[in-house]
This record gives C-alpha cells, structure tokens and sequence, in this order.
C-alpha cells in the first residue's frame, strides 16, 4: 500500500512516521523546500507540492498511491478560504486522472457550529464560522464524486506536543463562555483513529474524532495552566454558545478507545 499524504505539518507528519512504521511506503508533501530533507530522514519520499493557483507546483509521482489523505487547512482567518476550494476542485481533477481510489479529508467539527446542543455525524452540520463553512464545502465537493471513495475525518480542537492548552488562556482575564463544554483531542489520539481507518480499510465513513469527556472551559484550562506551571485564566461562569460534540463511527465502526481523556 501507498499513501501519499497533502500537508506534512504538525499532525501529517506525526502520521506519516507512524505510517512508515508499519511498513507503509509513505509520500510527503510540503510547500516548503526546507522540509525535504526531514521527510527523507523519517523514510517519508520527499514531494514539493504547492496547488496555489499562482505558484503551483505539481509532481505527478506523488499521486501514484492507493490513499490521498488530506491536510492541508483552509486558513479562513487569513483570508484564503476560496483558495481552498480551489485547491480542492484541483485536487478532484488530480485524482480522477491517476485513477486514486481512497480520498481521506482532515475536516474539522468546526462544521456543526455552537448551536447550544449535542451532535453526532448523524446530525446535519451547521456551521456558524467562515472556515467551517468553507469545509463544508469543500467535503460535499469530495463526497459528490463517484470515482472514488471519501473519508472525512473531522478533528476537534487539536491539542499535544508543541500544543499546551495550559498556555491558551494563561493570565487572561474576564473570559466568556466559562462554563460552555470543550471538544478536543489528543494528537496521540489523531494517530491512532488514522491508523485504524487504514487497518480495517474502514474506508467511506464520516468520523468525528473527539475525546468523550468535555470538561467545562473554565475547569480544563484553569486545570491545564496549572499543570504547566502558569498563571491561571479567570473566565466568567456562564453558558452562552456551545456544542457538545460525539462520535459514533469511532467506536462503531473502527473499535477504538481513546488513549488521552481530556
């Protein structure tokens, strides 16, 4: 099996040392040049790729692979949230034409927006933010094709290495939404939902990946400031958007238990 991951950044890179692990020959793309030769030191084939419609760079090696995954995000903040779906209706092209049969999308449960109750993938996403909106779009423009099969795996609040929640809100004062539900998850826990999906070629699901537990946003980061030794955030006790997310697929279908509870 090959699989040829888009975006090598903080999670893509983690999974494809995990991948090359387990004997899986792994493709790595970047846009930035730099980063090649740390792809090759992991066993990770090093590729250029860069789909900006003004500066593209494209490798046709890097599409010869049985699995495209996906993570490159949208940068809605920075205004670049068409671009994307630019890059994504280019990406439709690309796969059509290397005959790539298994597509995997990092989305985001940004999808459902704070609509003060809880959701699981059987509910219809509805989301209140321009990148969770461009997301949406960008996995109907997946999953409305029929030569080849989407996953989309959508990640909560990404925290782990690199990623302390303790320095979040440390020191801040008079923060809302104090006692609203969090919705995380581990990167330890990205990489293992990832690898399952591929062990059990559990391929054509929707996963929202979310620890089960969903501490207030008060109790975990006050929690976790103090943990990292740093000054603790004052928020104000009060409910007013929220979501509780919950997964279905990633117990149902894959069998997998979470190994970081938030």
């Amino acid at each position: 099996m090959t699989v040829s991951i888009l975006g090598c950044g903080w999670y893509g890179l983690e999974l494809a040392k995990s991948l090359v692990k387990k004997w899986i020959k792994v493709k790595g793309s970047t846009t930035s040049a730099e980063k090649l030769p740390l792809f090759a030191e992991h066993g990770i084939e090093p590729y250029l790729i860069n789909l900006s419609p003004d500066n593209e760079v494209i490798n046709p090696s890097f599409f010869e692979c049985d699995v495209l995954w996906i993570s490159i995000p949208p940068k809605a903040r920075a205004g670049n949230g068409a671009e994307y779906l630019v890059k994504i209706e280019r990406l439709v092209m690309l796969i059509k034409k290397h005959k790539i049969k298994q597509v995997v999308l990092i989305s985001s449960t940004g999808v459902y927006g704070d609509n003060n109750t809880e959701v699981t993938e059987l509910d219809e996403p509805n989301p209140d933010s321009e990148s969770g909106k461009i997301l949406l779009a960008a996995e109907d423009l997946l999953k409305t094709e029929g030569a080849f099969t989407t996953t989309i795996i959508r990640f909560a609040g990404l925290i782990g290495p690199g990623r302390d929640p303790g320095r979040f809100f440390s020191g801040k004062t008079e923060i809302p939404n104090g006692d609203a539900p969090v919705n995380l998850i581990h990167l330890t826990d990205c990489i293992g939902i990832s690898c399952a999906i591929l062990d059990k070629q559990a391929f054509g699901y929707t996963y929202n990946a979310v620890s089960p537990s969903h501490p207030t946003r008060a109790d975990f980061y006050t929690g976790a400031a103090s943990r990292s030794g740093l000054a603790s955030p004052q928020f104000f006790h009060e409910k007013k958007s929220w979501r509780v997310v919950s997964g279905i697929n990633v117990g149902k279908v894959l069998g997998y238990e979470y190994q970081v509870v938030i």
